[in-house]
């Protein structure tokens, strides 16, 4: 069995509670890094990043573009912008919207699945409509 490289989630604007469970259930020495697409309005400061960084014991963040992917750590997409991975990088980028969002779960879940193939696990958290269905 192959193991996990990547786990990459998506969630709608309700997924918050949710999110925080789970942070919240992680053990300390996990070290596999999580990449989190949360629907949230654009123009909007998002406090996602602190919400779960006070939930649970690894470090939470918005990525920097071009920033090396490192254990232990969950990113979080900053607001309007689309998060991809590339084998050990993080792209930050303000592409067009996909399935009305940017951030776009399909954006991310197709990269982590391009890069990584069968190393990266999706989870689709909450959702009303269609995006995460064709990236998973």
């Amino acid at each position: 069995m192959r193991s996990v490289d990547v786990i990459v989630i998506g969630s709608s604007a309700g997924g918050v509670m949710v999110l925080r469970q789970l942070v919240a259930a992680l053990p300390a020495d996990f070290k596999t890094p999580i990449f989190i697409v949360q629907h949230m309005a654009a123009a909007k400061d998002s406090y996602l990043v602190n919400i779960l960084d006070s939930s649970g014991p690894l470090r939470v963040l918005h990525p920097a573009d071009g920033a090396k992917i490192e254990k232990a750590t969950i990113y979080v997409a900053p607001p309007d912008y689309h998060m991809l991975i590339e084998k050990g990088h993080i792209l930050v980028k303000k592409g067009p919207k996909e399935n009305r969002f940017r951030p776009s779960i399909d954006a991310l879940f197709r990269s982590a699945a391009y890069s990584y193939g069968s190393g990266a696990v999706g989870i689709v958290l909450t959702g009303m409509l269609d995006d995460g269905c064709s990236g998973m």
